[in-house]
């Protein structure tokens, strides 16, 4: 086993290291979510803090890791003895982003249950992870339905197994640590509320830690025993504390006034329910314990605030995370005030981040790599639109959009419109792509259609009553004497499941002048940031690109990060050409390219534009054979019309038939104005 980093080596990040200890000290904090760019000590961070939880006792033989004295009445090995007891130390079972339910819940061993009538059960990952760390790495990769059962299992300290006829529980209580980079996608918010604590990490913009950082982490690689003995003492007095605050929290009290400040400070933020109080409070009273005092301060209230809010006010997935700090301490200064200031005064080393000692030992912080700090690409120049003037009004000329002599200026970015609930727009046929809420397809989840033979050796889920079918005209030949089942491996049957899968959804926007009326290009940018809602909700897989000018580019490369996509819609600049075939090419390249990454994912082609085509040598032919080859590829394909006025020329619909896709106006992409939806794209005859 590899000697993992050390703690205490660990340079900055602060927050990072504090949320690790405080559930540390106390579990029922509820795990932290840590978020934040790549190379910024993540994983390095959540390692090096399971190697300082104090030992556990455990029955020996038992999987469920059962404390002798205090063993689980339901453990599936028990009864225990309430004698004896080996230590060891406290596990760290990592969750693979591909792991199934199986393997995280635990699975009954349905060959030997048929064969031999006896029901076998064999323990998950969660049973693993008793009493120990549970970490996640990219967890807003994991299938949301894992999601559900490690947060379930986390807030209720239990794991319920319910398969074919059997039924086991056992007890699962674990720090919970899951990492994630936003750039790949958001947890959906009543996920991001199961999560105790969240903190933002971010690589040191100053010279002196980033020399520290590689100092640190070259001599580790050149002998990583050699650098953990030299920082075995520190380590210890970590460890020591740790043990000193778990023993301490008990005895720490939360006084009226320290509760009534986080009622005022949840109230104040507009949290939803009652769980960000409750966390507040466990996490004010580790804070008190792990700096050695028995009563909670105001101090400890702000940091908790800190700590447990930011995640948790978020409205949409568009919202940043954060907390105003001026309006919190405007919140904890009333509510005290209200209450009466009966807080000790805290003296010199009471802050929540001193120690008995007042030295105020820091916590962790490796450190992978650094940031990076690229910036967003610069946006073309803009230039004039040409052409007949548009229904919205004459398109601004070069004259009115740029000074004299001077190159012209591109329109100021329009805002967008309120966001409204968009339609369902759906991949015809049935896909087998990544789990999600778009397009049918089989998946590992949804309802049972039918039954197959396990592929690659593979069973997945039993389909019983096909498993007996197949194995039933066999009974006789294969002596059969009693009342059991004579089964054999090539009995077997898995289920075939059909369910909904996330697609990549590739926005074409219009940039050009014929689109750049102000009030046109916000209503274009309320339904794109519409559809990128809807995006996020169905887990899909994400993708910009704009035309305007003489050319394309590719804004957005595929991505989860559906807010990425929306920060690049909110600087969108307009003006200039309109080279709708350019657009619909890097459309097709960048589509090539994906199907070679991830060819289970099928994609979803929407158009956004008023369908007139000005740029380069015969536009409008150009334009229909770019759209006719994205049509011969099998993409599937909407067209927003975007065309407004007393006056239209149907451009947009023509293009939607070269697509062989669909158009919608952006009234039709309003799902609560339709009375009849049309929810899968035909293709024209």
């Amino acid at each position: 086993m590899s000697t993992p980093y050390p703690f205490s080596a660990l340079v900055g990040q602060e927050d990072l290291r504090l949320a690790l200890v405080l559930n540390a000290v106390s579990p029922a904090v509820g795990g932290v979510l840590v978020r934040g760019e790549k190379g910024t000590a993540k994983s390095t961070a959540v390692r090096a803090v399971a190697a300082l939880l104090p030992g556990v006792r455990v029955v020996p033989g038992c999987r469920f890791s059962c404390e002798p004295g205090a063993a689980d009445p339901e453990c599936p090995d028990g009864p225990h003895s309430e004698e004896g007891g080996a230590e060891r130390p406290a596990r760290l079972v990592e969750l693979p982003v591909g792991a199934s339910e199986d393997r995280l819940v635990g699975a009954l061993d349905i060959e030997r249950a048929l064969a031999e009538g006896i029901k076998s059960f064999e323990p998950g990952l969660l049973a693993a992870a008793h009493r120990g760390v549970l970490y996640v790495d990219e967890v807003n990769l994991l299938h949301d339905h894992l999601v559900d059962l490690l947060l379930d299992a986390a807030a209720m300290g239990a794991s319920y197994v319910e398969r074919e006829g059997v039924s086991v529980r056992h007890a699962a209580r674990f720090l919970l640590v899951g990492t994630m980079n936003p750039e790949e996608g958001e947890l959906r918010p009543q996920l991001l509320d199961r999560f105790g604590l969240t903190v933002e990490v971010a690589a040191s913009r100053e010279t002196d830690e980033r020399v520290e950082v590689v100092r640190r982490r070259l001599a580790y690689d050149a002998d990583p025993a050699g650098f953990a003995g030299r920082w075995a003492p520190q380590e210890e007095q970590v460890r020591a504390r740790i043990a000193a605050a778990r023993a301490l929290l008990p005895e720490v009290r939360l006084g009226d006034a320290a509760l009534r400040q986080i009622a005022a400070t949840c109230a104040a933020f507009e949290v939803d329910g009652m769980r960000a109080d409750i966390v507040m409070a466990r996490t004010a009273t580790a804070l008190a314990a792990w700096a050695g005092r028995t009563v909670v301060l105001a101090e400890d209230v702000r940091q908790a605030a800190l700590l447990a809010l930011p995640h948790r006010r978020r409205r949409n997935p568009f919202d940043a995370p954060g907390l105003d700090e001026d309006k919190l301490d405007e919140t904890l200064a009333r509510a005290k005030a209200e209450a009466g200031d009966d807080d000790p005064d805290p003296g010199p080393d009471g802050g929540p981040g001193g120690g008995p000692d007042g030295g105020g030992e820091q916590p962790p912080q490796p450190q992978d790599g650094a940031g990076d700090g690229s910036a967003p690409p610069t946006a073309p120049q803009a230039e004039p639109e040409e052409g007949p003037a548009g229904a919205d009004g004459p398109a601004p000329s070069a004259a009115a959009d740029a000074p004299a002599g001077g190159p012209p200026r591109e329109q100021p970015a329009a805002p967008a419109e309120e966001p409204f609930r968009a339609r369902t727009l759906t991949v015809p046929g049935l896909g087998e792509g990544a789990a999600g809420r778009r397009s049918r397809a089989r998946t590992a989840q949804g309802r049972t259609t039918g039954a197959r033979r396990p592929a690659g050796g593979t069973l997945g889920k039993l389909h019983l009553a096909a498993t007996v079918r197949a194995a039933a005209p066999y009974q006789r030949a294969r002596g059969r004497s009693g009342p059991g089942l004579v089964l054999r491996r090539d009995d077997l049957r898995s289920a075939v499941r059909e369910g909904r899968e996330g697609n990549l959804v590739l926005f074409v926007v219009d940039a050009s002048g014929s689109m750049a009326a102000r009030q046109r290009m916000s209503a274009v940018k309320g339904a794109v940031l519409s559809l990128l809602l809807d995006a996020y909700q169905r887990r899909d897989k994400v993708g910009l690109v704009t035309f305007r000018g003489t050319g394309a580019e590719l804004a957005l490369p595929p991505t989860s990060s559906v807010d990425a996509g929306a920060a690049r819609l909110e600087t969108l600049p307009t003006g200039g050409r309109t080279p709708l075939a350019a657009g619909l090419l890097k459309a097709h390249e960048v589509l090539r390219i994906e199907r070679l990454r991830d060819p289970s994912r099928r994609p979803l082609l929407v158009v956004v534009t008023d369908g007139r085509a000005t740029g380069g040598p015969e536009p409008v032919a150009l334009g229909a054979r770019a759209a006719r080859l994205l049509a011969a590829s099998g993409t599937a394909a909407v067209v927003v019309d975007c065309e407004s006025g007393p006056v239209r020329l149907g451009l947009a619909g023509a293009l939607a038939a070269d697509l062989a896709g669909v158009a919608v106006t952006l009234g039709e992409l309003r799902a609560d104005t339709v009375s009849a939806l049309v929810k899968d794209i035909r293709r024209a005859a």
